[in-house]
């Protein structure tokens, strides 16, 4: 069995753009766990413990759905939270592609993965960057620290000018372990060209 996800994964340029705000969120939160800059992707399907033949269906669904999408670029947004501001589970990095070739490329993949067989998430796409999780109720100054690293993120305030780009739709594997999360590419298929 093979826990996989499907994901754009980061360029070098944005593994260290995403070190610097994940250092911001260490600094403002020592209590919180965050996560290793090397292992964040954008994930667009999670597809948990797979078979040999599973795996075959979700690559081939990660292939077509390449192919019906163009390169694109996106840029880094602001700091997030989900949950509530006392009790937030998860500090992220919104994403912004305003052509919609992301969008469609959740669609076309989601699309692709229910005709073979795979359950997927149905809640609305919000893609987002993961940069830190939160287990425990924050105290009153951390919920401080957290407000003020909020707005200081808010739209406008350091406009984040790097455009990143996204070339290939790729089919990853999780490993868990006491140390963390490891990562492997299994396939990367290219988006289509022109």
């Amino acid at each position: 069995m093979t826990r996989t996800f499907i994901a754009l994964e980061m360029s070098e340029d944005m593994q260290r753009r995403l070190a610097g705000e994940v250092r911001r969120v260490a600094q403002a939160l020592p209590g919180v766990r965050c996560v290793d800059p090397a292992g964040i992707h954008l994930t667009l399907a999670f597809l948990g413990e797979l078979d040999g033949e599973q795996l075959v269906r979700a690559m081939a669904a990660s292939e077509i759905a390449a192919r019906r999408v163009t390169p694109f670029s996106y840029r880094l947004t602001r700091l997030g939270i989900f949950g509530s501001p006392r009790q937030p589970r998860v500090i992220w990095m919104g994403i912004d592609e305003p052509s919609g070739a992301l969008a469609l490329l959740h669609r076309t993949l989601t699309y692709e993965l229910t005709r073979r067989g795979f359950e997927t998430d149905q809640r609305p796409f919000s893609p987002h960057l993961t940069l830190a999780r939160i287990k425990s109720s924050l105290s009153a100054s951390e919920q401080q620290n957290l407000q003020a690293l909020l707005a200081s993120d808010q739209p406008g305030s350091t406009p984040i000018r790097e455009s990143y780009p996204a070339r290939s739709l790729d089919v990853m594997k999780s490993e868990l372990s006491r140390a963390g999360a490891r990562y492997t590419r299994l396939r990367a298929f290219p988006l289509a060209e022109g």
